[in-house]
């Protein structure tokens, strides 16, 4: 199977998780990326049940309404079932690299709303040791030169996304050359750093369902 066949096939597998999962009417959480982009597409066969949705991001937020999709604004909801996103790596622990599309932040917001968090992925991101993705780090545009000498002291070479802004106006630093092997840890570390949004590191709050696209099918992990 090619990369977006395995990305399809989990995105139908969260399709009917959330179609068994999440309660009448509920409140789902949607993630960024191109397998987020699938489960968008999934989602238009079962939106009659779905409550409202919230979107990580400006780019999903017009996927979901494109599929007449409802989308809510996070500060007009008490509570969230299930979000539903995908990751750039993720270990063993269900701690995860996040940001390569550039949401990390309202990615991370979401989540932390969510009761339950389901990363859905292909097999090729499950990794024993995260860090050769580059680690995005969302920063405030005039500490970027600061905090490229912070993250330089922790031993990753940041690299700036060149031409990209996220949409909170902030500018993102790729930290390339790191081998995570706390996550929790270097998650709080870099969240210390002036001049740091967030960063791409998952940890704290990893995921609780892992939906992994392979070639022998769809497998279900949970924490």
């Amino acid at each position: 199977m090619t990369q977006d066949e395995l990305k399809q096939a989990v995105a139908r597998a969260a399709k009917d998780y959330v179609a068994a999962n999440l309660p009448a009417g509920g409140i789902l959480g949607v993630g960024t990326g191109s397998t987020a982009n699938f489960f968008i597409d999934e989602l238009a066969a079962i939106k009659d049940r779905i409550g409202g949705t919230i979107a990580s991001s400006e780019a999903t937020k017009k996927r979901l309404e494109g599929h007449g999709i409802r989308v809510l604004d996070l500060n007009d909801i008490t509570g969230m079932s299930i979000y539903v996103d995908g990751a750039d790596e993720i270990d063993a622990g269900f701690a995860m690299v996040k940001g390569g599309g550039g949401a990390l932040t309202r990615e991370k917001i979401v989540a932390a709303v969510a009761q339950t968090f389901v990363c859905i992925c292909d097999g090729s991101k499950l990794v024993k040791t995260m860090g050769k993705f580059p680690l995005p780090v969302e920063v405030i545009p005039m500490a970027r030169a600061y905090v490229a000498r912070e993250l330089e002291k922790l031993g990753g070479q940041p690299k700036l996304r060149e031409g990209f802004t996220t949409d909170n106006g902030n500018v993102i630093l790729d930290v390339h050359g790191l081998s995570i092997t706390d996550p929790v840890g270097l998650e709080t570390k870099l969240n210390q750093i002036v001049g740091v949004v967030t960063n791409g590191l998952f940890a704290a709050r990893g995921a609780d369902v892992l939906l992994l696209g392979t070639a022998e099918g769809v497998k279900t992990s949970t924490r």
